[in-house]
């Protein structure tokens, strides 16, 4: 057998073998379509603890995100804003998507904001007390003309908390080799304020209560399992 003949038969082989890896290494399994149906609106509740939704300020909330892009990657929405006894103010927005392959994955308050014109002064990672456990999140200090707008946000991956960059592809690449395709959803929760490092407090109270009374059963496809963050 000639060199030129070896070499041909080798790539071949090479190209047979990693077309039948990548058909095994593609996963199948939707974990949106064998998990209970997660519907935002019921899932979160209205009240709970100090806090009330105030239904006639929904249109404060801003999404940075374009209408073509909500419609093409996320498969829920869910906006609202609430009050506390206080008088302090906090805008929710959930985006829930069932396929978080590389395509269609969450996109970030980091990159949409700016893109959407408002400047993004910082963002950093951080660590947020719940009740369940520690949740990692990102604080980010955006602002649009007059509006000031704190944001701590956080992203879930199936039954994992990411944020971005290998944190993200390395839950991808665990799920794919598992055969898996990971649904996920992007918590944020914002609001109006000066002083970023109030708010921040303020958001932390809201989450750790919200959290509480999150349903047991669908709990961790909002801030993650304790443990596995």
């Amino acid at each position: 057998m000639n060199r030129t003949l070896r070499l041909s038969l080798v790539a071949g082989v090479l190209m047979v073998s990693s077309a039948v890896l990548a058909k095994i290494m593609t996963p199948t399994e939707r974990l949106a379509q064998v998990r209970a149906p997660l519907v935002l609106d019921t899932a979160i509740p209205t009240s709970f603890g100090d806090w009330i939704e105030e239904k006639d300020l929904t249109a404060q909330v801003i999404n940075p995100e374009t209408a073509d892009a909500l419609a093409k990657i996320y498969t829920q929405t869910l906006s609202r804003n609430y009050v506390n006894r206080d008088g302090e103010r906090i805008m929710l927005s959930i985006a829930y998507g069932e396929d978080q392959t590389s395509g269609l994955q969450l996109h970030y308050p980091e990159v949409c904001y700016p893109a959407q014109g408002f400047n993004l002064a910082s963002a950093t990672k951080g660590t947020l007390t719940t009740h369940q456990g520690v949740l990692r999140v990102k604080r980010l200090q955006t602002s649009l003309g007059s509006r000031n707008e704190p944001v701590t946000y956080w992203t879930t991956m199936a039954d994992k908390v990411v944020l971005g960059g290998y944190d993200t592809k390395f839950a991808q690449l665990s799920y794919g080799l598992r055969g898996q395709i990971p649904d996920g959803l992007i918590f944020r929760v914002s609001s109006i304020s000066n002083d970023p490092q109030q708010a921040f407090k303020v958001q932390d109270d809201f989450v750790r209560q919200i959290a509480d009374a999150l349903p047991v059963q669908s709990r961790s496809r909002f801030i993650g399992t304790p443990g596995q963050q």
